[in-house]
């Protein structure tokens, strides 16, 4: 539901990328066996996820056959976040900043501050 009010909140796709942050790490504790799903639920957030990463904000997750644009599009998508993070940073919001830098950490991304604006790693 989260989800939906970020989108009815003027599109407000931070906080939709968050949530879709929090159901990543929820799947991954699911595969490491350190939380459980049903089958059930496993299945609606499949679809869930489907919904909002692919329909929503475009992103093509399964049966890519040109990994190439998938890579662009997941870089665009880490830029983004790296300019939200930015606006956020700007505007002494810290605690979204550090979010968005801890939640693309879990997922494998790492950013690098510098001098020249923030890179990142994967």
């Amino acid at each position: 539901t989260k989800c939906y009010a970020a989108m009815n909140d003027d599109f407000n796709s931070p906080i939709l990328i968050a949530q879709l942050f929090d159901a990543v790490r929820f799947i991954n504790a699911v595969k490491n066996e350190t939380a459980t799903i049903s089958a059930d639920d496993q299945e609606k957030l499949s679809h869930k996820m489907g919904e909002f990463v692919e329909d929503i904000m475009g992103i093509e997750l399964d049966g890519s056959e040109n990994q190439s644009a998938v890579n662009t599009a997941l870089e665009g998508t880490v830029s983004m976040l790296i300019d939200i993070r930015k606006t956020a940073r700007d505007n002494k919001d810290f605690a979204t900043s550090d979010r968005i830098r801890d939640e693309l950490l879990a997922l494998g991304v790492q950013l690098k501050d510098g001098k020249d604006g923030t890179g990142f790693s994967m």
